[in-house]
């Protein structure tokens, strides 16, 4: 079977993903905000901001983790992909706590998806001129 590893961290993502889905939910429980209202206590905003930012990045980090999988191989791209999950449970914690401590994981996921996107387009390139 090919790409073991980065479907594990594909599969790593979608969890924390789901388990940002879930906070969401607890939060709107804890603070009494029902669907679709996304206005409530700071509490409750960061929550929501921590599962809307990490959709917004799994959109650009999967197909990023796919095409470096394709040009650099499963365990570079895997290796690399890894710390996007780590990262935005990083991002989650702190910003749960408070905002100014969300910076760390965000840099790291960020960092992540940057790296397996300009990897990618070296080793396309790389490809198309024949080096």
């Amino acid at each position: 079977m090919a790409f073991v590893w980065t479907g594990l961290v594909t599969l790593f993502a979608l969890f924390v993903y789901f388990w940002t889905i879930g906070q969401v939910s607890r939060a709107r429980g804890k603070h009494g905000i029902a669907p679709p209202s996304v206005d409530g206590p700071p509490d409750f905003q960061r929550v929501l901001r921590v599962q809307t930012n990490t959709t917004e990045q799994l959109v650009l980090f999967l197909p990023a983790l796919w095409l470096a999988a394709n040009v650099w191989g499963d365990h570079t791209a895997a290796l690399i992909g890894v710390v996007w999950p780590i990262g935005r449970v990083l991002y989650a914690v702190g910003y749960y706590a408070e905002a100014k401590k969300r910076t760390t994981g965000f840099s790291l996921s960020i960092f992540a998806t940057l790296v397996l996107l300009v990897g990618s387009l070296i080793g396309l390139v790389r490809s198309l001129l024949g080096i």
